[in-house]
């Protein structure tokens, strides 16, 4: 048996050497210049961005019409070394941004997945949130509500005060106990502007592959 599984290995070494060198330089050099332009990406987006001016989502949810309620927000994004990143959102009842509802401050890896086909340079990025996510209410309306539908496991939400779900259970983001938030996404790079994927027009999440967005979001720019 021990012989036999020597020449299934010594069978397996000969093909992949005869696959390598069946492969032709062009091939090789062109595998070598995506590491390079990827290593070239994460250079480049290091440092801070932040929204250009508050921006406008379709939500998943629906007012009584049927038709979805947008989210406003404004995004600051911290790329890292080793793929870390750290991203603070602010929610807004409003267009403007003039009425804060919420901060949410997440924190984690970037794993980057390949080539995406929206752009020449884009890249396929999938976001997890294993680090750190937390809440923060900035309007007493939202504070009493997440104390009706996250209350269990939680200290009373109050307005300025941050609260970790990290690793929670979290209802209104349907986050589950001992799981990471993750997110399909996609980075983009032109000069001073980072795009990541315009959201889904129908309000899906970028909760699976299917769901990963084929279009650009509005961009950050250095902050």
């Amino acid at each position: 048996m021990f012989k036999g599984i020597q020449t299934a290995l010594l069978i397996l070494a000969l093909a992949g050497a005869g696959e390598a060198a069946a492969q032709s330089p062009n091939d090789q050099s062109k595998a070598n210049g995506m590491e390079t332009d990827v290593a070239g990406l994460k250079q480049a987006m290091l440092g801070e961005w932040e929204s250009i001016a508050p921006e406008v989502r379709p939500s998943a949810a629906k007012n009584s019409d049927g038709s979805l309620k947008p989210f406003y927000l404004k995004r600051t994004f911290k790329y890292q070394p080793s793929d870390r990143f750290e991203l603070e959102i602010v929610n807004s009842a409003d267009p403007f941004g003039a009425v804060p509802l919420a901060r949410i401050r997440i924190g984690g890896h970037m794993l980057w997945r390949g080539a995406h086909p929206i752009a020449p340079g884009a890249q396929k990025v999938d976001f997890v949130a294993d680090e750190a996510y937390e809440v923060t209410p900035l309007a007493i309306g939202f504070a009493d509500l997440l104390n009706k539908v996250a209350s269990a496991g939680y200290a009373p939400w109050t307005v300025d005060t941050p609260q970790s779900i990290f690793g929670k259970t979290f209802a209104p983001f349907g986050l589950q106990q001992g799981t990471n938030f993750m997110e399909y996404d996609l980075v983009y790079l032109r000069g001073s502007l980072l795009f990541w994927g315009a959201r889904n027009i129908d309000g899906r999440g970028f909760d699976t592959e299917q769901n990963r967005p084929t279009n650009l979001q509005i961009p950050l720019i250095r902050k």
